[in-house]
């Protein structure tokens, strides 16, 4: 399997309903992962969707990625693992998930503008807020749980694993878009907490002018409405699989 390594420092579903193993917000406990047979997952708690998403605003000191790159036209520059924006990208979302605040990972997050571009729907703005932030706010909120309340002292990012060899062109009419973009599923943030080494993923990143962003974080579909982390496991767990837009 091919993948990208990143070392610390969207409309469809991007996998099919019975593979994905992932901690819903019910209330029980989330179920093992097929790649670590026997070995318990970490839990992730409910949380009800708020009546009116909030409407983001960047933290002071926030990393910025490519600013203002949503209002410029799409390219199709395949995005990089490697770049700073990327690192940055990373390091902003993992900013949100220790600190419990989404608004952090605002950069990371596929911009308004260019979703504004890219869908051939009514009202993608309000699609924006209602749907695609809405349910980043939860999940940020369950993957911080996760973490417990030593997430910011005691767990640390290892890495970001991209599964690259996934990555595919989707192209303008596909998942009612009227412009491509790339697209990766599954890939893994690898941390470490008292001295063990854990692992969750990211549902789906897309392109926007040669930057990846996080579009659907614990998962592309839910229901019930709520958050989700997207295969908690012990270990690096596995990236993928592929599939989806």
């Amino acid at each position: 399997m091919a993948g990208a390594v990143l070392t610390a420092g969207c409309g469809a579903p991007a996998r099919e309903a019975g593979a994905t193993a992932r901690a819903a917000a019910s209330g029980a406990a989330a179920t093992p992962h097929s790649s670590v047979t026997g070995t318990p997952e970490p839990d992730a708690r409910a949380w009800a969707r708020p009546p009116v998403p909030p409407i983001p605003v960047a933290s002071p000191g926030v990393l910025t990625v490519a600013p203002g790159a949503g209002r410029l036209p799409q390219t199709t520059a395949q995005p990089s693992t490697s770049s700073a924006a990327f690192h940055d990208a990373m390091a902003d979302l993992w900013l949100a998930v220790t600190t419990g605040r989404p608004a952090d990972a605002l950069p990371a997050f596929f911009p308004l503008a260019a979703y504004q571009q890219l869908k051939a729907i009514y009202d993608p703005a309000g699609d924006w807020h209602g749907r695609l932030w809405a349910d980043f706010v939860l999940d940020v909120a369950v993957a911080h749980s996760l973490l417990g309340d030593d997430g910011l002292g005691g767990a640390h990012l290892v890495q970001v694993v991209v599964p690259t060899g996934y990555a595919t062109w989707i192209s303008p009419g596909v998942c009612a878009n009227s412009i491509g973009y790339w697209h990766v599923p599954g890939a893994r943030v690898v941390y470490r907490q008292h001295g063990q080494l854990r692992s969750f993923g990211i549902a789906s990143l897309i392109s926007w002018r040669g930057d990846w962003y996080v579009v659907h974080f614990g998962a592309v579909v839910r229901d019930p409405v709520a958050g989700f982390v997207d295969q908690p496991a012990i270990g690096p767990g596995v990236p993928g699989p592929p599939g989806g837009c």
